[in-house]
């Protein structure tokens, strides 16, 4: 049995690093697809279960779970094409519960983090999850002055003209209003106005939408707001971002505050007096899911006092005061009409079954991929066969089973290659490893040009005008070959034959802004160098760990020599960053270790200016501090004292070094109290760190997880 089918308790240490490498690439490769690019190619459920993989052996292996584990990443970056919006208040995912057990551990983990006794109960409100697109309306003193999208949770895009033609957006609130107001809700369509779009442009020769959701998102993202005013769009509001005062002091009083403002929130929301007439709901919207006019795929939950979603607060990508409730998926039959494989910038080999094209729930889907051989071999898929395919809204689905029955006496198994498809060098699997790789490195024309798209991409350097098949170009004439070569290539193209304005697809004006593209990213801040480098496991979220870190370049690139070196503090101090382990060690060591990677890492300082990380919270007397806590605290659980750390600006970490600035020590502490004795490093008691932490802010409470007022100390 494979690493990557393994049940995550009878993995190897090293058997779950390389599994939880691969998911994050490929989690983090479909949520571009889905929330920049409009065009997902896996199902819903195929992404799920990715998610459910990655949860269930983060859990087993926590030591493991690092800062670019997806469960700490919201969507993804913004698209271009748009001005960008920073959020105030991060637009967060959700985690997703498949089963009724997942709904009711769900209620246990909300009690135990509030230290709440069994017979507390925690109602919740309950209301159907829109298949749309994530949108933040800003209002000044009732007006609406800006809309943005979701994006990356982060930073959105600016879509305020387009959002200013929907009806069902008010332009002015009704009645006293905040003087500040920020409504966050769903953009979406009816299926009866989808279809009735989708008719009129095949009547035009226009391409189809593939569903509603990307329907919705394409109307929006229109450069002519015309267009966007032309398509029956609609908005369903359920939360808000930053306030200028409170709408209430639950979720469902803030909801029908909304609705008095002018708003339309949905109909089919309730408030639960617990999780058993919760899941009630729930049993009845998916009764009745194929009446309701809009697609939904799921029921969402939320904690309906304000006062514990404070204290809740979120960790990574996802609140811990909500959950959404997924409905199953849908699936149909196709054919497998050849196997292919494809090779990615760390040179895994992935097999790609293309399908006989079949429509699922009112989408055409062609393609799928199969992940590695032994997923292959355990299926046992063939060229020729009749599989079944589950999709949940998107367009690549996932192969769930082959039809025996109805398998061609001449299908043959698949064969494995033993050479790269691309350059033929040997295609190798190490032990532990879910997947074949090419030995071939830089000099494997496929991993070359995946890792220049990987620098050129989105977050990592964002050069507009530099996508797939311009870097495939540009490799093959031997214009660029290493990142550093994109920054040469204006002074290169003075004396080239011939000039790159005189290429096939380019022109004068496309040069030019080609080369203001580049000249512009001659600055980028360290998290995205970091990113942009593509070492293996550290993704876009463990940048940002190790610039906040290590804030200069300088200090960033000495501190990983030294672990190259096998420098025992200097890997200690990272190991010390709280999730950080060895596996991510492991990786940065052994890319620092080669000296390509260095000469690469001389030649692109020579060409950018690499900016030092900006430090959260900088407004607290603790941003940038270490803090470790050992033992068990009173005044609030483990997991709340973590939070409002990394609230105030600190670190924590997990374990005790000479670079940690405080260990706050609880009742049964043990080895790390007595490490840091050792070291010399500051101990405190809880209440000692308490009194620090609201001195950091002048007295006034520590921020709250979603912007509301919470209390600092926990009730136990």
């Amino acid at each position: 049995m494979t690493a990557e089918r393994t049940a995550p308790e009878r993995l190897t240490e090293d058997q779950a690093a390389a599994e939880l490498a691969r998911l994050a690439a490929a989690i983090a490769r479909h949520d571009r697809l889905y929330h920049q690019e409009d065009a997902p190619e896996i199902s819903d459920a195929a992404y799920d279960a990715l998610r459910r993989r990655n949860d269930a052996i983060e859990a087993r292996f926590p030591q493991l779970v690092c800062a670019d584990s997806p469960n700490r990443r919201i969507g993804a970056a913004p698209a271009s094409g748009f001005a960008k919006v920073t959020h105030r208040v991060p637009m967060l995912s959700l985690d997703n519960a498949f089963e009724d057990a997942d709904v009711q551990a769900f209620d246990q983990r909300v009690r135990r983090f509030l230290g709440l006794g069994a017979d507390e109960p925690v109602p919740l409100v309950a209301e159907p999850k829109i298949d749309g697109l994530a949108i933040a309306l800003h209002y000044e003193d009732g007006r609406f002055v800006l809309g943005a999208t979701r994006g990356d949770g982060t930073t959105g895009e600016d879509v305020t003209r387009n959002l200013a033609t929907l009806r069902s957006i008010p332009a002015r609130l009704k009645g006293r209003t905040p003087a500040r107001l920020e409504v966050r809700g769903e953009v979406y369509m009816e299926r009866a106005d989808f279809l009735a779009l989708n008719r009129a442009r095949e009547a035009a020769d226009e391409p189809v939408f593939a569903n509603p959701r990307n329907s919705a998102a394409g109307s929006l993202r229109q450069k002519d707001m015309a267009v966007t005013a032309s398509r029956p769009l609609r908005f369903f509001a359920y939360g808000w971002g930053d306030l200028a005062e409170d709408l209430g002091p639950t979720q469902w009083a803030c909801l029908d505050r909304l609705d008095a403002l002018g708003f339309t929130t949905n109909p089919e929301r309730k408030l639960c007096a617990g999780v058993d007439e919760a899941l009630g709901l729930w049993r009845a919207i998916e009764a009745k899911r194929a009446s309701l006019p809009y697609d939904i795929d799921g029921v969402v939950y939320k904690v309906d006092r304000l006062d514990w979603q404070a204290r809740l607060g979120s960790v990574g990508r996802v609140p811990r005061w909500a959950l959404a409730h997924k409905f199953s998926a849908e699936t149909a039959r196709t054919t497998v009409e050849d196997i292919v494989v494809q090779v990615g910038r760390t040179g895994a080999l992935t097999p790609v079954a293309n399908l006989a094209p079949v429509t699922v729930g009112g989408v055409v889907v062609s393609r799928a991929t199969l992940h590695n051989e032994d997923e292959i071999q355990r299926k046992d898929i063939r060229v020729g066969d009749t599989v079944v395919i589950q999709r949940a809204g998107d367009v690549i689905p996932q192969v769930l089973a082959v039809d025996l029955d109805q398998r061609p006496k001449d299908a043959r198994p698949f064969d494995v290659p033993t050479a790269c498809p691309v350059c033929g060098s040997a295609a190798v699997r190490e032990d532990g490893e879910a997947v074949r790789r090419c030995t071939g490195g830089l000099t494997c024309p496929a991993q070359a040009v995946e890792r220049l798209r990987h620098f050129v991409g989105r977050d990592a350097f964002d050069i507009e005008g530099l996508g797939e098949k311009q870097i495939a170009a540009f490799f093959e004439a031997g214009l660029v070959r290493a990142p550093a070569d994109l920054f040469r290539l204006e002074a290169r193209d003075a004396t080239a034959e011939p000039r790159l304005a005189e290429r096939e697809g380019w022109g004068t004006v496309s040069a030019a802004n080609l080369f203001h593209a580049i000249a512009e990213r001659r600055r980028v801040p360290l998290a995205r160098f970091i990113h942009a480098l593509g070492v293996r496991r550290v993704g876009e979220g463990m940048a940002r760990v190790l610039a906040r870190r290590y804030r200069t370049f300088a200090a960033w690139r000495s501190a990983m020599d030294a672990v190259a070196r096998g420098d025992a503090d200097a890997r200690a101090d990272l190991l010390a960053i709280d999730k950080v382990g060895d596996a991510v060690a492991d990786a940065l060591a052994a890319f620092f270790a080669e000296p390509h990677n260095e000469r690469t890492l001389d030649a692109l300082a020579a060409e950018v200016t690499v900016e030092d990380a900006e430090e959260r919270a900088a407004g607290t007397t603790l941003a940038g501090k270490t803090v470790v806590f050992t033992g068990t605290l009173e005044r609030m659980t483990r997991d709340e004292a973590k939070a409002r750390a990394e609230a105030l600006g600190a670190t924590v970490a997990g374990s005790v070094s000479r670079k940690t600035d405080f260990v706050v020590v609880g009742s049964d502490a043990g080895s790390k109290a007595a490490k840091a004795r050792e070291l010399g490093v500051t101990t405190m008691t809880e209440d000692e760190w308490l009194a620090l932490a609201e001195a950091a802010l002048g007295g006034r409470p520590p921020p709250a997880g979603r912007g509301g007022r919470g209390k600092w100390r926990g009730t136990s």
